[in-house]
């Protein structure tokens, strides 16, 4: 009998290629489960309603899934993180590339998931950027050429890009200090067409006696990932996990404004890396030195480099657990995590320091440590918390931060099954678009509802799509801090106002 995996109604073995293979144990893997049957009923999810459409056809006798079928499956999947399921995560991811792999992407694809790549382009010529892509005919006709969809509105290019400004500040330059410091993850979104976003996160830290650092940074892999590109997405992870590493060793904390970004550096780069062959060598090591003795062992690594114990951040609690396995339970297990190929201490280093930008400020304040400073922002503001700052685990941090705002009233829209339905790149493709908006469609009529004066959320992905569906301002709640700091009745020195940009230099 063929090892080929069969189709539950017919017994037929499907194809062996190896990218219906893993998307069928996905779907079989969800099938035999079924906890998301009933659990993404009332979600924005689009991949288990139509996961267990295709199964229950098939198994009542109609067609098997096709390969056709499973690749749109795939695509459906933006890693949103509702569904629990860490392994089918990377299962998912691994099918996607696959397909990838052997079918190819085209290039208008190709083109749009290299978020820097357009950021720089648009940017080195914004005027005739901001022409071309603006809503115009002329602007219908190019998005169509090259894939996005007419109707879709398109960030501005500013004429001011934060790479430079934080270069005319010596953010460039690793600050030698004693006292608190962190290297920015600004994300290519912050970069390239939010740059008010980079600098008020960098004025607000250094309000709070921050020493900040702007490190070499590539995007960080999430929309070339989403998409199946596999081997752009390791270029990607590489160059950043070095380099992040190298701060780490000069003792920076990595904070990240983007809620996206950090979910990739926190939590998916450190999926499966505490059973990765360098780890699982340092435990030994360590288990050598303390003698068998695994609680002394969880001080050793913890003294060696509060990387891999030592942090208080919800996230490094997965690696101390896994440093109490005994050695002998350890040769079950396996680095399965998507970033295997990288090294797993690397990877735990780099996870492990990383603080979500509301989180950090929220841990300051929680050390009597924050500037209080703060002037009135008089609004009503309708916040959001995105998809992948809610599966950091790190609780409301935003919210907490906004009600230290004096006459700034502000309520949370949306559930843990809410999602803006952009998608990363997803919403900008002519085929997703309606589909996209049917996603942030429920979202949406909450928060119209709600009837605020300004809507927050630190998702910048979800601000496009606001800024698409939605007639409110939208800002990052690091921009409304701001904006209290600024109206405080504490005066700045003249040159750290020249600094900020409130006067001429």
């Amino acid at each position: 009998m063929s090892d080929a995996p069969q189709t539950p109604a017919t017994g037929n073995a499907l194809p062996t290629d190896v990218a219906e293979v893993r998307a069928r144990k996905v779907i079989d893997r969800c099938n035999g489960c079924g906890h998301c049957r009933d659990l993404m009923v009332d979600s924005s999810c689009l991949f288990m309603p139509q996961l267990f459409s295709l199964v229950d056809r098939e198994e009542a006798g109609g067609e098997p899934i096709s390969s056709t079928e499973m690749k749109q499956l795939l695509d459906l999947c933006n890693t949103c993180g509702i569904c629990p399921c860490t392994l089918v995560h990377t299962w998912i991811r691994e099918a996607k590339d696959s397909f990838v792999e052997r079918d190819g992407l085209p290039a208008s694809i190709r083109l749009m998931e290299d978020v820097e790549l357009v950021g720089k382009l648009g940017g080195a010529l914004p005027r005739l950027a901001n022409l071309a892509f603006g809503n115009g005919p002329v602007s219908k006709g190019l998005k169509r050429v090259i894939g996005i969809h007419p109707e879709r509105k398109l960030p501005h290019f500013p004429q001011d890009g934060f790479t430079a400004w934080a270069t005319a500040r010596g953010l460039s330059r690793m600050p030698e200090t004693n006292g608190r410091k962190v290297a920015y993850f600004a994300g290519c979104t912050a970069r390239y067409y939010f740059p008010e976003v980079a600098k008020a996160t960098v004025e607000v830290l250094e309000r709070n006696g921050v020493a900040v650092y702007l490190p070499e940074q590539k995007c960080c892999g999430m929309p070339t990932m989403l998409e199946g590109d596999r081997n752009l997405t390791f270029d990607l992870a590489r160059f950043n996990v070095a380099e992040l590493n190298r701060c780490v060793t000069a003792g920076f904390d990595i904070v990240c404004s983007c809620p996206t970004c950090g979910h990739l550096l926190k939590s998916v780069l450190r999926e499966g890396a505490q059973y990765s062959e360098e780890y699982r060598a340092l435990v030994k090591q360590m288990a050598f030195r303390a003698k068998g003795d695994f609680d002394q062992v969880s001080e050793l690594l913890a003294g060696e480099d509060a990387a891999f114990t030592g942090r208080v951040n919800s996230a490094s609690a997965h690696g101390r657990n896994a440093s109490m396995l005994s050695l002998t339970q350890w040769k079950f297990f396996s680095d399965q995590g998507y970033f295997a190929e990288i090294g797993g201490v690397d990877r735990l280093r780099v996870a492990n320091h990383t603080y979500d930008l509301g989180e950090y400020l929220w841990e300051l304040h929680e050390a009597g440590q924050l500037n209080l400073e703060l002037g009135a922002v008089p609004a009503h503001v309708s916040y959001f918390a995105p998809c992948h700052q809610r599966q950091q685990g790190i609780g409301q941090p935003w919210m907490n931060l906004m009600g230290l705002v004096p006459e700034t009233q502000t309520e949370r829209v949306g559930d843990a099954f809410d999602c803006c339905g952009l998608g990363g790149i997803m919403g900008f493709k002519k085929d997703f678009h309606e589909t996209s908006l049917t996603m942030g469609a429920r979202l949406i009529d909450k928060i119209k509802a709600a009837a605020p004066e300004r809507v927050a959320t630190d998702c910048l992905s979800c601000r496009m799509q606001f800024q698409q569906m939605l007639p409110y301002e939208v800002y990052h709640p690091i921009e409304i801090l701001r904006e209290a700091y600024r109206n405080s009745q504490t005066t700045l020195p003249l040159h750290e106002l020249v600094k900020t940009g409130d006067v001429a230099g």
